[in-house]
């Protein structure tokens, strides 16, 4: 085989963050495992038995690249219901990761720039070289808030898209209301794409959900079911905004994805009725018992949201920090993986409170102990 049938393009999304992690956990026998970043919880009962008798019910051909006429009617009066914008259409997706491909894929040209926030989601970098953009971090440390002005100068001729996430992967944070406004008033001053990734947003603790929509009608929203209702590996999303970028984006997913599955699409109908409150309560608990127990032997900004927290290395680096604690059977993702600064760790709290109790004692004895303690 020649190397040069590999493209340009794989030799610059780089995978070996995670797989160093994996590669050292490899002979970890039953683990504490606080590095997942998907609910605990299983698909809830109703939504599992609408995918077997839309299954059964021989729904299983291909659907429109759009979705299935009955869920784009319903997700389409919620969307209109609380966006309150003349147009913006939704359409189906392959998970939240397919829509994030289509979006970036429509919008970005060969040498565009995307701005996005450091520390962030694995897949931003990744997927905008694949369109062949370049990404422009804004580092957000140490309290991961957005500051606007530093956006405002990182913008150049070249600057396509603007991209946030919030509740935000790997930091839990949640991005004020001025901070969000302020964000969506430049992206539409500056004429640049504005995509929200609102995969967390169930997932808000402490105050009300807000999307920067609400002062940008041009926002590419992206959204699923995937987190908020347990069905990661069901690969269920949906994006919505402005006519003329989503007729674009389904007219590639005609030719990539094809169409999200048709069985979980009739699943969805279900989740769309099935409430989650009780486990948003749940998770919420949970994030508190971290940042009370963990506090007073770690630097924890963010955690707002979602499931994660990214807590500072007490000592050395992120990466040796997790070496550590795999030393110490617990597994964790060192804060590289998402960030260009190898300072942090990230810590997912979608487990059971006796996974949970076990990953504090293990975490608040090795900052008190430090490197080689496990060994």
């Amino acid at each position: 085989m020649s190397a040069r049938w590999i493209a340009d393009r794989m030799h610059q999304i780089d995978a070996s963050g995670i797989r160093k992690v994996f590669d050292l956990a490899a002979n970890m026998k039953d683990p504490i495992n606080l590095s997942i970043g998907q609910p605990h919880f299983d698909t809830p009962d109703p939504i599992k038995q609408a995918l077997c008798d839309a299954v059964w019910g021989g729904k299983t051909a291909y659907s429109q690249s759009q979705g299935i006429a009955p869920l784009i009617k319903k997700m389409q009066g919620i969307i209109s219901a609380e966006y309150g914008h003349s147009d913006r259409p939704v359409f189906i997706t392959s998970g939240t990761s397919g829509a994030l491909m289509l979006a970036l894929c429509t919008l970005v040209n060969p040498g565009d720039e995307v701005i996005a926030f450091d520390p962030y989601f694995v897949m931003y970098k990744h997927l905008t070289t694949l369109a062949g953009g370049k990404t422009v971090f804004i580092d957000t440390y140490p309290e991961f808030r957005i500051d606007v002005d530093k956006v405002a100068a990182a913008i150049t001729p070249r600057t396509k898209v603007i991209l946030v996430n919030s509740p935000a992967n790997p930091t839990g944070a949640v991005a004020s209301e001025s901070e969000l406004k302020q964000l969506a008033e430049l992206a539409k001053e500056k004429d640049v794409a504005l995509i929200s990734d609102e995969i967390y947003r169930a997932f808000c603790y402490d105050d009300t959900f807000i999307s920067p929509a609400k002062w940008n009608d041009q926002t590419i929203v992206i959204d699923g079911l995937s987190k908020s209702h347990s069905m990661t590996g069901l690969r269920l999303g949906y994006c919505h905004g402005p006519t003329h970028v989503i007729q674009q984006m389904i007219k590639l997913q005609q030719f990539t994805f094809v169409c999200a599955p048709q069985p979980v699409q009739w699943a969805a109908m279900s989740a769309l009725d099935f409430s989650i409150d009780d486990r948003v309560d749940e998770y919420r608990k949970k994030r508190d018992l971290m940042v009370r127990e963990l506090s007073s032997a770690y630097e924890i900004h963010g955690a707002q949201g979602a499931f994660y927290l990214f807590v500072k290395a007490p000592w050395g680096t992120g990466t040796e920090f997790v070496a550590e604690a795999i030393k110490n059977n617990l597994l964790i993702i060192p804060g590289n993986v998402f960030s260009n600064q190898d300072t942090h760790f990230r810590i997912s709290y979608a487990q059971s409170d006796e996974t949970l109790h076990k990953g504090i004692d293990v975490l608040n004895r090795l900052a008190k102990s430090g490197p080689s303690s496990g060994a």
